[in-house]
């Protein structure tokens, strides 16, 4: 079997304004894949706790960007450094809002993963909390750049990410690669 992951959300009634975040793995030649969710309870990291494309309280997951065969079989020794390094990984690290929590996990596989090319939606929150510890640096992608103080306000340029601005969390912008605005609470709403 081929090597794939996936990177997940999911938006439900619990998150009408938010989305949570986890990503799925799957090793070559592995039997099952391998799901690594980022939550506040308990140990921070719970693994294979759910089902792979299990629903989140009630939410159909939408994938964000998935890669198989060669891709994924490179990218995904990254994903593992990336995970066993996270610097939020202790109990009492998870804090719902600004961050750190399931989407800045994400978001920080995804600076640590350049090649995946994705944005994670204007609806999970917590996508733009400073994970590195800096204050303006690269977008996730590597296409662009952004300045963010603590999560609490934010601007995000770049060509996979578009143009977003983030005050407490709620990120509004315009994505350009697939013409759209980025509403609060609504996510993208094509033009």
């Amino acid at each position: 079997m081929e090597s794939a992951f996936t990177l997940g959300g999911i938006r439900s009634w619990r998150g009408i304004f938010a989305t949570h975040s986890w990503i799925v793995i799957k090793d070559k030649d592995a039997a099952a894949y391998q799901r690594f969710d980022y939550t506040a309870w308990g140990q921070p990291f719970w693994v294979d706790r759910f089902l792979p494309d299990a629903r989140w309280f009630g939410g159909t997951p939408d994938v964000v960007f998935a890669a198989d065969g060669p891709d994924a079989q490179a990218m995904i020794p990254k994903i593992r450094i990336a995970i066993h390094e996270y610097r939020y990984s202790n109990i009492g690290d998870y804090h719902l809002w600004p961050g750190p929590n399931s989407n800045t996990f994400i978001a920080t596989l995804m600076e640590a993963v350049p090649e995946i090319k994705a944005s994670l939606p204007a609806t999970a929150v917590g996508k733009d909390f400073p994970y590195d510890g800096r204050w303006i640096g690269l977008t996730p992608s590597h296409t662009g750049v952004r300045f963010n103080a603590l999560g609490y306000f934010g601007v995000t340029i770049g060509w996979v990410e578009g143009l977003e601005v983030n005050i407490l969390g709620a990120v509004a912008g315009l994505d350009f690669r697939r013409p759209a605005l980025k509403l609060p609470g609504l996510g993208p709403v094509g033009v």
